[in-house]
């Protein structure tokens, strides 16, 4: 049977050796996303039905063996026999750097990530999802299932049927921050992705007890550093938190024409509450982490 310390070492050598890895245009060979971080869960964690409520992801969000099972009609897989594979893609130190010294719109560096970077975590995904089958597992990822999905509605404001940042949180790579981005021992600027496989395999530890853990403003009421940095229209206060539809009227609205003008890329891109932040990179100074 696989192990997890196996399937960690497939997602870390593709991300640092591909050269799917790669910026392109002006940046050349130099890499999109730096060494990842990859964490596991049960198919059978509690958490994922607290997801399906109507005060969280909401009731559309899949349950592992229901995303599963529709992938592997003839499977009959009970929850306890899959682990969820979690993989945390850090941005660069350069991408980073790009954005902190910008006021009110992104960087090439980071339009090229948001544009092109999800298309490269996308090639994790099937790299994983081929290379476990040719080893003979049932394996899936739900975000390349047709049926998947965004969701917006009266409950649910730009959720999905399944949410990378739940489920890394689930994984124990990291919790939420004000801004609703996830915190990892990496920071808050990256890529997520994730697929199910059909095995049994030890859920790692979250070293965290709260969805808000690592968050400096809920652990110690300081920072909302990422309010400050915010450029879109009432779209992250401390009145009213995370309004994500201001926020998608600035980030996929207003950025799109002066990417396009000044980068000459078709997409969308914003990386303020994510740079120039103290969970930029790490996990904030002063946060005490559960081992």
């Amino acid at each position: 049977m696989i192990t997890k310390e196996e399937i960690r070492k497939l997602v870390e050598d593709f991300v640092d050796t591909s050269p799917v890895n790669r910026m392109g245009e002006a940046f050349g060979e130099e890499k999109m996303w730096e060494h990842p971080m990859v964490g596991f869960a049960s198919g059978a964690d509690p958490l994922f039905r607290q997801f399906k409520a109507r005060n969280g992801c909401g009731t559309t969000h899949w349950m592992p063996a229901e995303i599963f099972n529709k992938q592997f009609p003839d499977s009959h897989a009970r929850p306890e026999e899959l682990t969820i594979v979690s993989w945390v893609l850090p941005q660069t130190e350069a991408t980073k750097a790009s954005m902190r010294c910008q006021d009110k719109w992104p960087s090439e560096r980071w339009a090229r990530a948001r544009v092109i970077g999800e298309p490269i975590n996308e090639e994790v995904r099937k790299y994983m999802v081929r290379t476990l089958t040719d080893m003979g597992y049932e394996v899936m990822a739900p975000v390349l299932h047709p049926e998947w999905t965004r969701l917006e509605n009266e409950v649910q404001t730009f959720t999905s049927k399944w949410s990378e940042r739940h489920i890394a949180y689930t994984a124990g790579l990291g919790t939420f921050s004000f801004s609703d981005a996830l915190i990892t021992r990496k920071g808050i600027a990256h890529r997520l992705g994730s697929i199910i496989i059909k095995v049994k395999l030890e859920p790692d530890k979250r070293p965290y007890s709260g969805r808000f853990d690592w968050c400096l403003y809920y652990a110690k009421g300081t920072c909302l550093q990422c309010v400050r940095r915010c450029p879109g229209e009432n779209a992250l206060t401390l009145e009213n938190g995370h309004l994500k539809r201001n926020c998608k009227a600035y980030s996929h609205g207003k950025t799109t024409s002066y990417i396009k003008e000044h980068f000459h890329i078709d997409g969308y891109g914003c990386g303020f509450c994510q740079t120039g932040v103290p969970c930029e990179s790490r996990i904030p100074v002063g946060i005490n982490v559960e081992e």
